[in-house]
């Protein structure tokens, strides 16, 4: 029997035209991405790849099986959506994959609408940051991949994916509360001399290219993606940093001062796989969020 994970890796691998470009495209390890590739061969009986130089080409195997691959997933993902119809929601699972800050604030009321109002639903969560919750929503380890995009979107991620927006939250300049400061406390350009805090170089992009806008670049001296710590470190005069709305209402630490600065959000984004409608998980999840960001205590 042909494994689904293994006929969506020799896709990837057809579309990007190499096993370094599809392992990154999935966000896997190379190592993995030929393992897998392995594996399916093995299952299949034939070649499916021929090595040529640096580069793979597909043997006539290989392009009959992709060819008849999206449809075989494209199918698979029908009839889950329609057992799920026919299950009418009375049983069944509701997959989301979250980034942290969301699963600490936008997801446990929307968690707890579905509980309440779906009971045999059986839910799960897993945290994930975005290229890895598009991996597993790929993957079909996921319904709904909950994401953020700073800037412009990259169509590599959005590919085989229908995004729902949700909302979009503001930036804010993280200070120490106690100091003072020459200049406006809502302009980057302000702490164009100060030490930064900020996540890994791929979190911290967003940062770099306003801080480039504003006129200098931003000296990174303490590097964490866990936004607990980031106001710790800042409420400890340890530098200065920029956080997104979530964040900020997932924890607020006492000492420090927020500053919102105009002009800069971060999108919030639902995405789910292939083209609508949702399959009947997908869209239970959709609805649940975007009903507890409509609800009106929500911070806006």
């Amino acid at each position: 029997m042909i494994d689904l994970s293994r006929l969506r890796v020799l896709v990837a691998v057809a579309q990007e035209g190499s096993v370094t470009a599809a392992a990154e495209a999935l966000h896997y390890a190379q190592p993995s991405v030929s393992h897998q590739l392995a594996k399916l061969e093995a299952e299949v009986g034939v070649p499916l790849l021929q090595r040529m130089g640096r580069g793979i080409r597909l043997t006539e195997a290989g392009r009959l099986l992709v060819n008849r691959a999206e449809s075989i997933l494209a199918q698979v993902e029908s009839v889950h959506a329609e057992l799920d119809e026919l299950a009418g929601l009375r049983s069944g699972r509701a997959r989301l994959a979250a980034f942290p800050s969301a699963l600490a604030t936008l997801v446990p009321p929307a968690a707890a609408r579905i509980s309440a109002k779906h009971p045999g639903i059986e839910l799960t969560l897993v945290e994930a940051e975005p290229p890895d919750a598009l991996s597993a929503l790929r993957n079909n380890e996921a319904d709904v991949a909950l994401i953020f995009e700073h800037g412009h979107p990259s169509q590599r991620d959005r590919r085989d994916t229908t995004m729902t927006p949700l909302l979009e939250e503001p930036l804010y300049v993280v200070t120490p509360a106690e100091r003072s400061w020459d200049g406006p406390r809502a302009e980057l350009a302000t702490y164009a001399e100060s030490r930064w805090i900020a996540g890994c170089e791929r979190c911290r992009e967003h940062l770099v290219a306003a801080c480039g806008h504003a006129g200098f670049a931003p000296v990174v001296e303490f590097e964490t993606d866990d936004y607990v710590a980031v106001q710790a470190l800042v409420a400890a005069g340890l530098g200065v940093s920029l956080l997104p709305g979530l964040t900020l209402l997932a924890n607020r630490h006492p000492g420090v001062r927020l500053d919102r600065v105009a002009g800069m959000r971060r999108r919030v984004m639902a995405a789910t796989h292939g083209k609508p409608p949702a399959s009947q998980p997908a869209q239970l999840l959709l609805d649940a969020l975007a009903a507890t960001i409509a609800e009106p205590d929500w911070p806006s």
